[in-house]
């Protein structure tokens, strides 16, 4: 049995409740951490939207500082909305409930002897950096890619704040390599730990294959139902395309599914409360996103002993799919490579099989436990 000292850590995240990667990423942690003895409590800035129940019986305390959604930022455009009334109360009125927030967030720091503070984001860091924390260490996470960072505000935010903090944390050591470059002095690896790892799994051959995520523009799920349509269109007709997920696209895609003749074998599953059991019950997961970091919808996946055919958009799914070997990587935006590697695999029972065994294995250090010990390492690092 592993021993550590006992130690006060917040994880504070904008958003730490709406069902998504990163908030599933910050609550495995701390409930893992929770349950080795650690004093954990989960900080949101703002309430979400939609809130997701992760635990039922968390090991660890929750707070959410904003009691409503906050207003939005708001910058005069003009002389006249600068000396507006009206706008001026509102904005004092925010500001009123942005201090309150921090007072609180404030009051939990001051109990805590001294401890850890990671932040789920560069935005949270922003929001926290300056108040005042001296007894605690920060540490930050990045759960995108470098590319995504670029095309961003996020590259500005983490070259600004996360060198005052003890540790910059990145999901793969390209991107870690790729700030260092960029002069930040305190980059690492940290990857996403998976939230399960099932002890066996059964053999799927349900003939589906599925994408896992939002229903938004950004992971161009457009793209998946016409590679599926082109992969199956002269065989396989008894395939069906799974999406696991809701949000703002479903009408869009349901037309696009309509199109392409395929509307009957494309099924919508909605929001999937047990990931687990969802991935153990298709063929093959696929990935059509315009930028991933390091998705865990592969790394689930591939525990789950399911092969993965994604387009090649970082070095965090390079590192999550060893081409050949575990799954497929095609060029990213590559549609005919798309549809040939759905293509294949859909033909090939035995090719699955290889893929999945290999990608499980792939995956095994990534099992919660494997990434705590890495956590608790980290944290004996810092205060050496």
């Amino acid at each position: 049995m592993r021993t550590t000292r006992e130690r006060h850590i917040f994880f504070v995240g904008i958003d730490v409740d709406s069902l998504g990667g990163s908030q599933r990423v910050i609550h495995t942690l701390a409930h893992g951490l929770g349950e080795r003895g650690h004093h954990v409590r989960v900080v949101g800035i703002r309430t979400a939207p939609e809130p997701f129940t992760y635990h039922e019986t968390p090991a660890y305390e929750h707070t959410t500082l904003y009691p409503n959604q906050p207003a939005a930022a708001w910058h005069a455009k003009s002389l006249g909305e600068r000396l507006s009334p009206g706008r001026n109360l509102a904005a004092r009125r925010n500001k009123a409930v942005r201090e309150q927030a921090r007072a609180k967030l404030q009051a939990l720091f001051d109990g805590a002897p001294e401890g850890f503070v990671v932040f789920g984001s560069p935005w949270a860091s922003d929001w926290v950096l300056p108040m005042h924390w001296p007894q605690l260490k920060g540490i930050g996470q990045y759960h995108e890619s470098f590319l995504q960072a670029q095309t961003s505000e996020n590259q500005g935010l983490i070259l600004q704040n996360y060198p005052r903090l003890s540790k910059a944390l990145f999901l793969s050591q390209g991107d870690a390599d790729e700030f260092t470059r960029l002069r930040l002095p305190n980059a690492g690896v940290m990857p996403n730990p998976l939230s399960f790892f099932p002890d066996a799994v059964a053999p799927a051959g349900t003939r589906r294959v599925a994408a896992v995520g939002r229903l938004e523009g950004i992971k161009r799920l457009e793209r998946l139902v016409w590679a599926f349509a082109k992969a199956t269109k002269d065989a396989h007709q008894d395939w069906e395309l799974h999406l696991m997920g809701d949000g703002p696209q479903e009408d869009f895609l349901r037309e696009t599914a309509v199109e392409s003749g395929i509307a009957d074998r494309v099924i919508f599953r909605g929001r999937i409360t047990d990931m687990s059991r969802a991935l153990q019950e298709v063929d093959i997961v696929a990935l059509t996103s315009e930028k991933e970091g390091r998705p865990m919808a592969l790394a689930e996946a591939a525990a789950c002993g399911v092969p993965v055919v994604s387009f090649d958009l970082s070095a965090g799914v390079r590192e999550l799919v060893n081409d050949g070997v575990t799954g497929v990587l095609v060029p990213r935006g590559d549609m005919p490579a798309l549809a040939g590697a759905l293509e294949r695999l859909i033909a090939d029972p035995e090719l699955r099989c290889t893929y999945g065994k290999a990608a499980r294995e792939h995956v095994r250090p990534y099992a919660l436990d494997a990434v705590l010990d890495r956590w608790e390492d980290l944290f004996d690092e810092i205060d050496r």
